[in-house]
Parts: structure tokens; C-alpha cells; sequence
């Protein structure tokens, strides 16, 4: 019988933004015993994962397997709920589409009726209904969290969650005190890398040193110590990306809503997320309008291998992208939970690293292939050029476009259900298909459920207002 092994002693998490200090807590979850410390670096204003302000549906079961709960968002970090995204200009002028999350799969929905009406793109000038729950529940401001275990008429409506960064991240750190991790302030001095390639140590500034047994890097996207290790290298994607820099308007008006919104502009694009504490206007801008006042710059990467040695790279030091579709916080959360799923003990075993670094690898392409299906949208299109396409995002289009299906692909941040909507929501022209053409709904069911959602739903600030009035 093997022997079990030693768990680690010490970790380290570089960079004390949101996704250092959640990357600490994480580990805390799993390793109770372990002495835990975030190191404190400058904040990078292209740590686009660090400065989101929303993800994606997973992040709402990591939440809540880190005992952060919806009612800790909203009270203590004006959170709010996103229930559909509206992209406006995509497949052309006058157009806009619907993206919802989830994998409800109502029979009439896969039937001809659904194609045509459910879940997906409707132009501003054909009068087309809505077609998924989330839709008619955001159009019409109605809204609560389902609560577990019981079931309601909003089963199955997923939604994303939103929230002020600042006092989110100040939750975790309140979160990471009581946990018992450290915080350490200094500036490294000195990294030791031994023969075999792993950082032996820290030294600070201050005179501190430090030396863990695992390092985990969440500085930005200079990766300040992941980057120091030999075989650190990163994948280019700006020829798939057009997007070059980024401007951040002032937060605006707070706005109650249950959309968020992506519009295609002449510049590029511009993201509507709303808010609580202030609607949040992000502008992506090309090579050609990248002279804004106070825009960031960067260059789209992702690292080869994201665990070197003894240090792995998480967040905006693993990949750096634009925040359409609101992917980065999403692939920096799926990276923490893939480290949790592979943690080795007190050394590495090198197969484990190995399986991180195949499965971040594809996690972060997928997100760079679904970004790419921005691009791919008929507007986009003419507006951008031709944008260089993975195997992978050629194949989805093809299938989609001829065939009405889309092949699974391993690690994408969306579900195959969820990735047909963004693509139709887009203007991407579905084909036949054979699903489609065998089912025979009529979208009765649907409707029933739909008008069930809106008897049961609260008027959505009326349930914000129940919650903060319990404070």
C-alpha cells in the first residue's frame, strides 16, 4: 500500500487583488492546516481579471463552495443579478440578440417554433417575441434567486452575479483575516531558482524571507515571479483578438437592471454592465482608435504552461484578453478550481503538473475561440477583417452554420446550449437541424412556464430591498 503523502506547509500567493486573495482562501478551504500568506504587489491597471466587476455562472458554485454567499454580495458588495446579456449591432444595423445562460432544454425550444422564436437573436425590426425565461423575466424586472432544494417555476434559470469591486475584494480580505492567512507588505528584493528550476525563496525589501512550497502568481500580467522561471512563454492571439486597448468610462448612474449589454461601434465595442453602485461603460477599442485619453494598451496572450516548477500562474498572469463576454474573472475562477483539484502535497508530482497544464492550456484557447465568435458575427466581420480561427472556432462555425449543431469542445467556459445562444444572439444564422426538423412543439409548454416565472418572480428591487432591509 502506498505511503500518503505530505501535505504542503506554506503557500504564497503573489498579488493581493481580488483574485489573489480568493486564490488564498480557496486553498485555506482544502488545506486547513497549511500556513497561507498573500503577498501585497502594485496593482496593474491591465489586470483585467482583478478589476472585474462581474463573471459567469461558476462562479456562483465556487462561491458558494468557499462559503461566500449571494446574500454576502449583495449586502456587503452591491451585488446584483445578470440574467441576460443584449448585443446590439452584431449581426447588423438594427440588430440586436439575446445571450441567456443555462442548458434548460424545453422540447419546443429544439423544435422548429424554438429555433425561430427561443433563446437567441430577434431583430429590432421583425417584432419577434422573446423565447427564453430569462429574457421575459429581465424584460419585465422580475427576479429572486430560486432558493435550494425547492422547486419553483425559475428552475433552471441561471443567471450571473455582479458587484462593486472594491468592497467585494474588501469582503474577501475580511474573509481571508478571519481564515487566518497572512498579509504580507514588501517589494520582492530577490527571487532564488535552484537547479531544477523552482524558486527556492523571496527575499524582501524589507528583509524578509520567504519560502513556501508553492507559489501561486496572481500579480498581473507581468507574472512577476512566474516569469523569471526558465520555460515561462506565452501564446500570441492577437492575430485571432483585435482588440488593443481598453477605455474605462466613470462609473455612471446606479441602474437596477437584469441586462447587461455589448454593443458593436465603429471604434470597436462598448460593454454596458449595470449596477448598483454605478453603471460600468468599458470601450474595446482597435490598433486604429487606441489613442484615447487613458486607454490601456495590451497585447492578448495566454502562457504555454501556466504551473512552472513550483509556481502557478493564475488570472491576468496567465492570460490577458478584452473583458467581452466577461470571461477573464470566469477563467481565472475554472483555474482555481482546477489547482484545487490537482493540489499536490509538500512536493510536485510532475504528471500532476503536466494535467494542469494540458487542461489550463484548453481552457484558456476555449476562451479565446468563444471570444472569436464575436468576431465572426456578420457586422463584426466587416468591421474588423477577418480574424484568424482555431480548428476549433471554424469548426463551430461550419457545424452551426450548415447543420444547426455544435461539436463539444473540451473546457469551454460556455455550455454547448449556452455557446448556440450567444451564436444566434450574435446574427449567426443557424442551420437545419435534424433535431429541429423530427420535433414538433409548439411552444404551449413554454409559454406556460413562462407566464408561471412571472406570477411567481418579485418585481426584482423589491427583492434587493427585502435583502438590504434585513441588514
Amino acid at each position: 500500500m502506498s505511503q500518503a503523502r505530505e501535505p504542503m506547509q506554506r503557500i504564497v500567493v503573489v498579488g493581493d487583488g481580488q483574485v489573489g486573495v480568493l486564490a488564498a482562501l480557496a486553498c485555506r478551504l482544502v488545506l486547513p492546516q497549511c500556513e497561507i500568506a498573500v503577498l501585497a504587489c502594485p496593482a496593474d491597471r491591465a489586470a483585467f481579471a482583478d478589476r472585474a466587476v462581474t463573471a459567469l455562472p461558476f462562479t456562483n458554485r465556487l462561491h458558494q463552495r468557499l462559503g461566500i454567499t449571494e446574500e454576502d454580495l449583495v449586502r456587503q458588495a452591491g451585488g446584483s443579478h445578470r440574467l441576460i446579456t443584449r448585443l446590439l449591432g452584431w449581426g447588423g444595423e438594427g440588430h440586436s440578440g439575446c445571450f441567456s445562460y443555462g442548458a434548460e432544454s424545453d422540447a419546443a425550444r429544439d423544435a422548429d417554433f424554438g429555433q425561430r422564436w427561443g433563446g437567441g437573436s430577434r431583430s429590432d425590426t421583425d417584432g419577434a417575441a422573446p423565447g427564453s425565461l430569462a429574457q421575459i423575466l429581465a424584460e419585465e424586472g422580475r427576479f429572486a434567486p430560486p432558493p435550494g432544494g425547492a422547486h419553483t417555476p425559475l428552475q433552471g434559470v441561471e443567471y450571473a452575479m455582479r458587484w462593486n469591486m472594491p468592497a467585494y475584494r474588501d469582503m474577501l480580505i475580511r474573509k481571508a483575516q478571519q481564515a487566518g492567512i497572512a498579509y504580507v507588505q514588501g517589494s520582492i528584493a530577490e527571487v532564488t531558482i535552484t537547479e531544477a528550476g523552482e524558486v527556492a525563496g523571496l527575499q524582501l525589501d524589507q528583509g524578509q524571507a520567504l519560502e513556501p512550497d508553492l507559489y501561486i502568481d496572481c500579480s498581473g500580467p507581468g507574472a512577476i515571479l512566474a516569469s523569471q522561471i526558465a520555460g515561462f512563454e506565452r501564446n500570441e492571439w492577437s492575430a485571432a483578438l483585435p482588440i488593443r486597448a481598453l477605455a474605462f468610462d466613470p462609473p455612471g448612474q446606479a441602474m437596477l437592471a437584469l441586462e447587461d449589454r455589448a454593443q458593436l461601434m465603429p471604434h470597436g465595442w462598448s460593454m454596458q454592465i449595470a449596477g448598483r453602485d454605478g453603471l460600468q461603460i468599458v470601450h474595446g477599442l482597435t490598433d486604429q482608435n487606441a489613442e484615447a485619453a487613458n486607454a490601456i494598451a495590451f497585447s492578448p496572450f495566454a502562457l504555454r504552461e501556466s504551473w512552472i516548477g513550483n509556481v502557478v500562474a493564475i488570472g491576468d498572469s496567465a492570460a490577458l484578453f478584452e473583458p467581452l463576454g466577461n470571461f477573464n474573472l470566469d477563467l481565472a475562477h475554472r483555474q482555481i478550481d482546477l489547482l484545487l483539484e490537482l493540489l499536490p502535497g509538500n512536493s510536485t508530482d510532475p504528471l500532476e503538473r503536466a494535467e494542469y497544464n494540458r487542461r489550463a492550456a484548453l481552457m484558456a484557447d476555449r476562451v479565446r475561440d468563444t471570444l472569436g465568435v464575436f468576431y465572426a458575427a456578420p457586422a463584426a466581420s466587416d468591421l474588423f477583417g477577418d480574424s484568424q480561427q482555431s480548428v476549433t472556432l471554424s469548426r463551430w462555425i461550419d457545424q452551426f452554420t450548415r447543420r444547426g449543431r455544435l461539436p463539444f469542445a473540451e473546457e469551454a467556459p460556455l455550455l454547448t446550449e449556452e455557446l448556440r445562444s450567444l451564436l444566434s444572439a450574435l446574427g449567426i444564422k443557424s442551420g437545419p437541424s435534424a433535431l429541429a426538423r423530427a420535433s414538433t412543439g409548439d411552444g404551449t409548454a413554454f409559454t406556460a412556464r413562462a407566464e408561471a416565472a412571472l406570477r411567481f418572480a418579485p418585481p426584482y428591487g423589491h427583492w434587493v430591498q427585502q435583502v438590504m432591509g434585513g441588514s
